[in-house]
Parts: C-alpha cells; structure tokens; sequence
C-alpha cells in the first residue's frame, strides 16, 4: 500500500523542489563535497529526464566560506557570517554549474531574502524568473542571501525558505535532503529507532519527536523540517525528507522505493494567492478578535468586521498582511488588512455608523474580507 502511495505521489509531480542541507554538502573540514555535489547533479540528470523540472534550494555557503576563510569554527558575528556566505557562494555555484554542465544543464543563481516574498509584486517577479528558467532548461540554485541578511530579514534556514520556494509552483514535490533518514520517533541514531515512512496527516504531536538543536553547521535541524513540511502540506503539497548522504537516494525517491518519511498533502490545493497569504508572507501586524469574531472567522467562513477587533498591533499599511488571533494569544488565521494601522487603531471595536464619524466615510464595511483570509490552524 505505502509503495503504491509513494508512486501516486511522484507521477503527480511535474516539478521537484531538492533542499540540500549544509551537513549534506560539507566534509568533516567544512570543505564542499564536490563529490557528493556531482552524485546529486546526476540524480538530477535522472530527474529531468522523466519529464519533470528541477530547483535547488542548497545550504553550504557559509560552510563553504568559512572552511575557505579558516575561521576555524561556525562564526557567530553577523559580519564573520555575511564574509562567509560571500566566498563560499560563487565557490557553491560553481561546483554545481560544472557537475550540471556534465549532463547538458546549466545552473542558475537566485539568492534571496524574506522581503522578496513580502512584496506581492516581487514574490510575482520571482515566480515568473522561476518559470522562465525551468522553461529554457536551466536547474535554478537558490540560496538565502547570507551576504546582505539581518536577523529582521532572515528566514532563518533554507527549510522555511525551500518550503516558499515550493508554494509558488504548480503540482510540486518537495524534498528535504538530511544527514538522517528520515523523521524518527526516538533518537535518530538508537538502535531501536526507525524512520517513520509515512505521515498521512500532520498533528502538532510530532514535534515532541525532535529536538530543537541545530547542527554545527546548518541552522535549522529535525525541527524546523517539520515546520516546512507542515507549512507545505498545508496548502496541498507532499513533501519527503530523506538523507542525502545515501547512494542514489534521490534515484529511489522516483522510483518510489519506501526512502525517508512522506507527508502527505492534507485537503486539496489551495490557490496560489491565498498560499501567499496564508503561508508565504510574513504578517506586519496583528488584530486580535473577540469571541464573537473569532467564532465567525475560524468556523462559519465570515469577513472580519470592525467591531469584532478588540486589539492592534504592529505598524503596516494597506493591503499588507496581518495575523489574526484570539484573546488567548493564538494565531489562527493570517489576511490582507483594508485599513493601515492607524485607521485600524481608530475602527477597531466600532459599527459602521462610527466608521463614517471617526473617517468621513465608510471606505471597507469589512477589516479584512473572507476573500483575503486564510485560516491556518
């Protein structure tokens, strides 16, 4: 049954999102493996000659850099980190334009950071340069832009950022190459652990099977793998962590051989605007919602009004994305707010007859319309 699943799961891809993780790419003397980097560009090779297109979401910059650099050791400094990721990029890159270059592909170069995905008109730009690329035959290369990043604007780890990179492509599969094989239930390395095959739908228990440590050379660790698979799985897409140190595991993937943990996609998939939203875009502020509103909101589908906000937060303007809570502090729902802040402060908890008073007009009847709302939890 699993190996039937895992088969409907790969003929339905038409493109593969591959994040590589740094302890994938690196040697004990945080070297580049080009060794491993040519076995994964002929994996590829194999992947493109099924018909379907491939993007690389690859960590290893910093490493890269600063076995270059002989810092020695993982530098904690912004700046020491900023000097890494920019010798180790071009030296990525390249490795991975010659491998590719071997089977008839070239490498395209995309670094990015988090505000690309906030502007709607640059995360558009973004998926259109994607699309240009895989349309002429390119393997893009995406990486966070280590180089010019502060901790306003990171992602925080390529998980997060491969998981953005998958929202914006039709009928993707995302997979998360590790150092391990798979999620565990235990220690990954005990002798009575075994990876867990499937996961036929999330629940927030399997974040108690991980830890929350990072490796010494990566930043995100089992954590924040589920967290992109969560984000992923959410909106319609099937994601597979697997461990990239393996022989041909990327061969075994296609071919449906039962390699790492699936996830499954859970419900059907949602359109490209609201993963945006829902998923993509990081909130700029918060609204936080009565028990009438939250009622609403999350269960009966209804637009958010102005007398149901009790509370906001944040400084945004129109049309940017806001987070809307609970007076228990939960965040369930993200939208596209109608009023900047300061309109919102004014409205926030009036009718519609004190809107006109406090504004002049009665611009939005709603705070954020149902249209432009996703719940996500």
């Amino acid at each position: 049954m699993l190996d039937l699943v895992r088969r409907e799961v790969i003929s339905s891809a038409k493109t593969v999102v591959i994040k590589i993780g740094s302890q994938v790419l690196a040697r004990d003397d945080d070297s580049l493996d080009t060794d491993r980097i040519s076995h994964i560009a002929a994996q590829i090779h194999g992947i493109r000659s099924s018909g379907r297109r491939v993007i690389v979401v690859s960590s290893g910059a910093i490493a890269a850099g600063f076995g270059l650099l002989k810092f020695g050791e993982r530098p904690v400094s912004l700046p020491r980190l900023q000097a890494a990721a920019a010798a180790g990029q071009p030296h990525l890159i390249r490795h991975y334009d010659d491998c590719l270059r071997s089977h008839g592909y070239y490498a395209a170069q995309i670094l990015l950071t988090a505000a690309d995905f906030n502007s709607r008109e640059r995360y558009l730009n973004m998926r259109h340069t994607l699309s240009t690329l895989l349309d002429q035959g390119a393997v893009p290369i995406v990486n966070e832009n280590d180089t010019v990043s502060t901790d306003e604007i990171k992602f925080g780890d390529n998980d997060r950022l491969a998981a953005m990179v998958t929202n914006l492509l039709q009928n993707p599969l995302l997979i998360i190459l590790s150092n391990v094989d798979g999620l565990y239930r235990g220690a990954p390395h005990a002798e009575v652990s075994q990876p867990i095959p499937l996961v036929e739908k999330w629940n927030d228990e399997l974040l108690d099977y991980v830890g929350t440590s990072a490796t010494r050379r990566g930043t995100g660790g089992m954590l924040s793998k589920l967290h992109a698979a969560r984000d992923a799985t959410a909106v319609g897409e099937n994601v597979i962590i697997a461990n990239g140190t393996r022989p041909d595991v990327l061969q075994h993937i296609l071919d449906g051989k039962p390699t790492g943990t699936l996830f499954l996609a859970q419900g059907g998939v949602m359109p490209a605007w609201k993963r945006w939203i829902g998923y993509t875009a990081e909130p700029q502020g918060r609204f936080v919602l009565d028990s009438g509103a939250y009622q609403a909101v999350s269960r009966d589908g209804k637009s958010l009004l102005a007398i149901g906000v009790r509370d906001v937060d944040g400084e945004f303007a129109k049309g940017e994305v806001v987070s809307l809570s609970s007076t228990s502090g939960t965040d369930f729902a993200r939208g596209l707010s109608n009023y900047d802040a300061r309109d919102s402060r004014l409205v926030a908890g009036k009718g519609s007859d004190q809107i006109e008073d406090l504004l002049g007009s009665v611009p939005y009847v709603e705070m954020v319309h149902r249209d432009n709302l996703v719940i996500t939890v």
